[in-house]
This record gives structure tokens, C-alpha cells and sequence, in this order.
């Protein structure tokens, strides 16, 4: 039972998605009803759209004006098999992308537009007309697992649990066999030089190298299988925060091989458990919010519902620096919470929540 005083009311509207920008210093919020672009460290409105209607994805291109939009919900205000370019500053439709199939996920970035489907994700040219570039067949995708930067395209692979790592100035694909698994969650750094994976286990969270596919560092969240939500980079890349449906988020210490030592690695590189695996050198709770949470298993799914109509996600991430970081999650009971790294005694380090607030109310 949740005892802690409300700050805000809940809003009668509902988060069907929730996304960071690629700098994570906003996050925008698929509605109902439209979307609301919030700033990321204080959880304040800075953009709200009125559509009469729902989306159920909405993607940001770093903090330019152009958003991808996808319908959802229970009205949804595109068909779902339908991706809009959104110019925010001209409020209007720059682009549109049908598909054959419902959409599953939307990365873009200045010259490509990445459209995932449940067993395929294709590329195209930000363009007018888009121009289509390339079509990548997967494994089953549910959850529109994709990352996009302007050197590198990675999504899973063919056999369930590998990785395609396409190389966009040369059109080579490399496969990593990440994980025995489905992958569940991935994570480009900043830089596009590391790859954090996790697959449906939820137990093993792995660190690859975009350029060589080498494996750079393995750590472990639990023994038990656990739903995990999301995977960041810290601004360094040489931090990594996991959530899961456990309600814990967790710091690890990944090494990035480009970047000198930093004051928290001696911490992360302790082994830990019967295994001595190298487990997360601090943890806490995060909210999940008072509705039910995202199934364990993506089987669990049924027939692949539409965006916006399945459990809410939550503990999305987002690092404001390298010291403190923002857990989002979608729904009704949609929060927003802040957290610090900190010292502690005898050399410690720990992550301490800082704020709260059902951010639909603010």
C-alpha cells in the first residue's frame, strides 16, 4: 500500500507511451488524447497537442521539431499500420509511412526513419516522399525493440535472442548472438559505441561493442527471471540503469573502453553471490503505480494488441547527468520520479529518490 501524500491529483487522461529523446533532457507522452512534451528534470509541461484522439507511440528526433506519431489507444487517430512525421513547429504532418502491418516501434534521426514491424524493420530516407532503403527481417518483435543513431542500426536478429548490428555507411550487417532468449530490452550509449541487451530472463544484462561485436562487459541483475523494463546509458556511457517489473532500478558500472576511470567503477567491478558474478553496485525502488504491469512474458501479449491498449509500461529511464537520472512510466497512475548517486559511509555509493509526482496532473 502506497502511504506516501499525493503531490498532484491524477489526471482523468491516460500515458499509452512514454519516450526520452536522445539526450533524455525531455520526454513525450502519447495521450488519449494527443501528446505533452515534458522537460525532463523538473517534470514541467513545455509542449501539450489536443488531437481528440489517441497515439500510442510517439518518438522525439533528439530535440528538433519533428516527432514520429503512431495511433493508439481506443481511438486511435492514425491507423496503426500508419507512421506520421510531425512538424511541431509548423503543426502539421511532414510525412507518412504506411505499412502492411501494424507498427511496433518508431526510431528516427536527421536522414533516416527506422519503422519496426513484428517480424521485420524497415528503413527509410527522411525525405519527401520518403524514399524506402532497406527491409530487415526478424525474429518476433512485440515491443518494437530498436535503436538509431546516424552510424548505426540495431534491432534483434532472425534467431530469437541474437542482435543485427547494420552498419549505415557501408549497409554491412553483423549478427551477436546476444542472448540464449528473446531479447526484452536494448540501449545504444550516447556515442553508438555500446549495445546494452537483456532478454526475457531478465537475470543477465550484456555489453557489446557496435564496431567490433566484442563482448565488453556481463553483469548480473538477479537469479530470479524478472521483466525488464528499460536499459540507459549514462551521459559517459560508463554507467548503466536497468529497471524491472520487480520495482528496482539498478546502477551498474560498464567500462567504456574510450573513456578514463571514473569514481564509481572500483564499486561495480566487486564480485558479489554464489556465482561471483558482478551484480549492480547500488539499487533501490522505483514506483510501478497502483495498476496492473506489463506481462512477463511477451507470449503473454495474446495476438499483439494495438499500441495503447495493452498494460502500461513504466520505469522508462532517462539520465539528466552523470549523477542523476529520471524513472517515467505510463498509465492512469502515471509517475515521474528523480533520482542521485550519493556518497554514503565507509566509501559507499548510494542512489537516493530525490522527487515525486503523478505527472499528468502537473
Amino acid at each position: 500500500m502506497n502511504t506516501r501524500p499525493l503531490i498532484e491529483s491524477p489526471s482523468e487522461h491516460a500515458a499509452l507511451s512514454v519516450t526520452f529523446n536522445n539526450d533524455s533532457s525531455r520526454f513525450v507522452v502519447g495521450l488519449d488524447s494527443g501528446f505533452c512534451i515534458f522537460v525532463s528534470h523538473s517534470a514541467q509541461i513545455q509542449t501539450a497537442r489536443d488531437f481528440n484522439a489517441g497515439l500510442g507511440l510517439v518518438q522525439m528526433m533528439g530535440n528538433a521539431n519533428y516527432l514520429a506519431l503512431v495511433g493508439g489507444g481506443r481511438s486511435p487517430k492514425f491507423p496503426q499500420n500508419k507512421v506520421i512525421i510531425w512538424d511541431d513547429s509548423k503543426n502539421k504532418t511532414a510525412l507518412e509511412i504506411a505499412t502492411l502491418t501494424s507498427v511496433r516501434g518508431v526510431q528516427i534521426s536527421k536522414s533516416k526513419i527506422a519503422v519496426v514491424l513484428q517480424n521485420s524493420v524497415r528503413v527509410y530516407a527522411f525525405r519527401k516522399p520518403p524514399q524506402s532503403l532497406a527491409k530487415y527481417d526478424t525474429a518476433d518483435n512485440p515491443f518494437g525493440l530498436c535503436c538509431l543513431t546516424e552510424k548505426y542500426l540495431v534491432f534483434p536478429g532472425r534467431t530469437p535472442g541474437h542482435l543485427q548490428v547494420v552498419h549505415l555507411d557501408t549497409d554491412s550487417v553483423s549478427i551477436i548472438p546476444a542472448h540464449t532468449n528473446s531479447l526484452r530490452a536494448l540501449s545504444l550509449d550516447e556515442e553508438g559505441k555500446q549495445i546494452a541487451t537483456a532478454s526475457e530472463r531478465g537475470t543477465m544484462i550484456r555489453v557489446w561493442s557496435t564496431s567490433t561485436c566484442a563482448k565488453l562487459a556481463e553483469r548480473r541483475r538477479g537469479t530470479e527471471t524478472a521483466t525488464i523494463y528499460s536499459l540507459r546509458f549514462s551521459p559517459s556511457g560508463n554507467l548503466l540503469a536497468c529497471t524491472s517489473d520487480k520495482g528496482s532500478l539498478h546502477i551498474f558500472e560498464v567500462r567504456n573502453v574510450n573513456s578514463t576511470k571514473n569514481k564509481w567503477q572500483w564499486l561495480g567491478s566487486i564480485p558479489f553471490g554464489p556465482f561471483s558474478d558482478v551484480y549492480s553496485f547500488t539499487s533501490t525502488q522505483f514506483e510501478t503505480g497502483d495498476e496492473p504491469l506489463l506481462p512477463s512474458n511477451p507470449r503473454h501479449l495474446g495476438d499483439s494488441p494495438g499500441l495503447g491498449t495493452s498494460k502500461p509500461i513504466k520505469g522508462v529511464i532517462g539520465w539528466i547527468d552523470e549523477e542523476s537520472l529520471i524513472v517515467v512510466g505510463a498509465g492512469v497512475d502515471a509517475r515521474w520520479e528523480k533520482f542521485i548517486l550519493m556518497a554514503a559511509e565507509e566509501n559507499q555509493t548510494i542512489i537516493k529518490r530525490v522527487g515525486w509526482k503523478r505527472y499528468l496532473g502537473n
